[in-house]
């Protein structure tokens, strides 16, 4: 009983420990700007070098540069956060160069939490050396130069004689707003499976999140607590049984060799009782013999 006390109280005191660690996330983790009209950073994104790592999610770090929210794509460079909702879980940039076709032809989500907020369509990207008539889009100016004009048609269009076909890729062209900031098309979205946030008194928290990227840190903590528990419990009382045949066979033990002493002093009493019998009768016939052969 007094065993099982024990463990029930370590397993309550382990639970509070649990949920106070839980319970202080939000408190450590306040939100941040990086400046006045920079939006407000909260879970699952942090800033680098402002908020600790428990704060945020692996892959939403965010940086601060001259007051601007930064996020960095490994495959394109620095772009501005113009605002984040996390309601909708939409991510909106701005390309700090203007030229967010750049951005759609070298960015790589498949590296990244993210993927587009909107619904993308293969599109094909064309320098051209002629200006084409104008059934076709405008030119994309942040991408043409002297002497050559890149175009943004649907895939399915036949290429110009003027033309060579510079990439195919799926993006919201077609899809997005286009807003006087040129942060045209440059909407985002993140889904962290496993996760369920929750908002409380105005800041938004982790409630849990068992994600097999990063390393399942709660679950495998309390999955290795339980198996070391059970463990030491059964290791416990199996110390504990084996104690206890161990003091019963001592006892045992004790019990035969107590009987087997008193056996030999009952014994020995009695070989005691024989010989002096036998010495009395030996006595008594040694002087029969005597008188006998004084006698004759």
């Amino acid at each position: 009983i007094d065993y099982l006390m024990d463990v029930f109280i370590f397993f309550i005191v382990f639970s509070f420990i649990l949920l106070g660690t839980v319970g202080a996330f939000d408190a450590n983790c306040p939100s941040v700007k990086c400046g006045h009209d920079a939006p407000d950073i909260q879970f699952p994104f942090r800033i680098q070098g402002q908020q600790p790592q428990k704060c945020g999610y692996p892959g939403f770090e965010l940086l601060c540069k001259q007051n601007k929210t930064i996020v960095h794509f490994p495959s394109y460079g620095d772009v501005v956060v113009k605002s984040i909702s996390y309601d909708t879980k939409k991510l909106n940039l701005l390309d700090p160069k203007n030229c967010v076709h750049q951005v759609f032809l070298n960015l790589n989500l498949s590296l990244t939490p993210f993927h587009y907020y909107y619904v993308v369509k293969n599109y094909t990207y064309l320098n051209c050396s002629a200006l084409l008539s104008s059934s076709f889009t405008p030119a994309v100016p942040c991408l043409s130069g002297s002497g050559f004009h890149v175009y943004v048609v649907e895939s399915s269009l036949a290429v110009p004689i003027s033309c060579k076909t510079l990439k195919t890729i799926a993006i919201p062209f077609s899809y997005s707003p286009y807003l006087s900031d040129n942060s045209f098309g440059l909407g985002l979205t993140w889904d962290l499976t496993g996760c369920k946030d929750y908002e409380t008194k105005g800041k938004l928290g982790l409630s849990r999140c068992f994600n097999t990227a990063h390393g399942k840190v709660l679950s495998i903590t309390i999955f290795i607590f339980m198996v070391a528990t059970l463990v030491s419990l059964k290791a416990y009382c199996y110390k504990k049984l084996d104690r206890q045949n161990k003091k019963k066979n001592q006892f045992e033990v004790e019990k035969l060799i107590g009987n087997y002493e008193a056996f030999k002093n009952v014994k020995g009493l009695s070989n005691q009782i024989e010989t002096a019998e036998g010495h009395e009768n030996y006595k008594s016939a040694f002087k029969v013999k005597l008188l006998n052969e004084i006698c004759v």
